[in-house]
């Protein structure tokens, strides 16, 4: 069988799905199937010229608006970029991006077609600021979830809280199936180590979405009640002077190292001990998965995939989102209790090595696959 995973970013890019692929496609490749994998390349912009159609609504009465202006831009740049490098079938397409999903389907019609939906750009783009909540552009991008539903063979998510969230925007949401993220552990090597001060870590993108700002003022509250700790942040964007600004007036600078974008934080994560991340929305959050392979201790918010990972108190701590006092009491538990810290990390090694294995997914694609294969 020869499949084609058909990606949004280019492969090199790093975290969540695009770094992901490449792992099922070494695994397939060596189980003797054969797969390709194709992405949009940065350099590609405002070469498409097609006009755009969709079977399930009428994007026209949301132009002139800049967001869906630009998507709709993206949509034809993939066509575009599709036509000049794809010149053979298929036997199934799988789409890891709405654009890529819906490309797919209008130049191979004849193809199968899966799509898995990673995330969800319009709640991202509530949460940052960027849209308003049932606006233009929010109404545009829930149509798409319908389209898709029209197009794909089959839907694809990673948890089961964003089936739910997308179901509620389908005719069909039994069709949906969950397929959570999976991880090659050969990746991720834990490390022994003993910190005299104890070492948070985060990984994001500097966002809004993220909660950060929660986590400035829970470690501040950690900070007043004198528990020592060192809190790196790894990763960059539109908010970093914003969250530098407030770990000052914070009083925290010299608590945190900002650190700006790396591209294999996981071979860092090793060397500290609790992960947190309070983020506001989060369809899975591979990076709880990740760090729990790295032996790390996991704090997160109650939201989304995050508390579909995390067993509170088991193997991780779970708190309300925007809640910093309770982040704060969370984070006091694992900083003052190395033995308990070191229990929950445990339980989220154990955890991730049997849930999120790289093995897994392949298997549970693998039956997808071969229901969807052409007789």
């Amino acid at each position: 069988m020869n499949i084609l995973q058909a990606l949004f970013f280019p492969p090199e890019q790093p975290g969540g799905v695009s770094s992901m692929v490449p792992y099922i496609q070494e695994r397939f490749i060596k189980l003797g199937w054969q797969m390709e994998l194709f992405s949009l390349p940065k350099r590609v912009r405002g070469k498409g010229q097609e006009e755009v159609l969709f079977e399930t609504f009428d994007y026209t009465e949301y132009r002139g608006n800049k967001i869906v202006d630009k998507y709709i831009q993206t949509y034809r740049d993939y066509v575009w970029w599709t036509k000049m490098r794809i010149k053979k079938p298929y036997d199934i397409i799988h789409a890891h991006h709405p654009i890529a999903a819906l490309v797919m389907k209008q130049l191979f019609p004849d193809t199968p077609l899966a799509v898995t939906i990673h995330s969800s750009y319009e709640r991202e783009l509530i949460l940052n600021g960027k849209i308003k909540e049932g606006g233009p552009e929010h109404r545009f991008l829930m149509s798409i979830y319908g389209e898709l539903e029209a197009k794909a063979d089959q839907l694809l998510t990673v948890s089961e809280s964003f089936r739910s969230y997308i179901g509620a925007h389908v005719k069909q949401p039994e069709r949906i199936k969950v397929i959570p993220n999976g991880f090659d552990e050969k990746r991720f090597k834990p490390i022994s180590h003993d910190n005299a001060v104890t070492q948070l870590i985060t990984v994001c993108r500097l966002v809004p979405a993220k909660g950060l700002d929660i986590l400035l003022h829970a470690c501040a509250e950690l900070k007043r009640q004198g528990h020592p700790f060192v809190l790196h942040i790894i990763g960059d964007g539109p908010i970093r002077e914003e969250l530098e600004a407030l770990a000052v007036k914070l009083d925290l600078y010299d608590d945190i190292i900002f650190y700006g974008y790396m591209l294999h934080p996981e071979e860092f994560m090793p060397f500290f001990d609790v992960f947190v991340l309070p983020s506001r929305a989060e369809a899975f959050g591979s990076v709880f998965a990740e760090a729990a392979l790295c032996w790390l201790a996991l704090v997160g918010t109650n939201v989304g995939g995050i508390a579909e990972q995390i067993d509170d108190g088991v193997n991780g701590l779970l708190v309300p989102p925007e809640d910093p006092a309770a982040l704060a009491a969370a984070l006091e538990k694992v900083v003052t209790d190395p033995t308990y810290r070191y229990n929950l990390a445990r339980a989220g090694w154990d955890k991730a090595k049997k849930v999120y294995s790289l093995q897994r997914v392949i298997s549970q694609l693998k039956k997808v696959y071969v229901q969807m294969k052409p007789e």
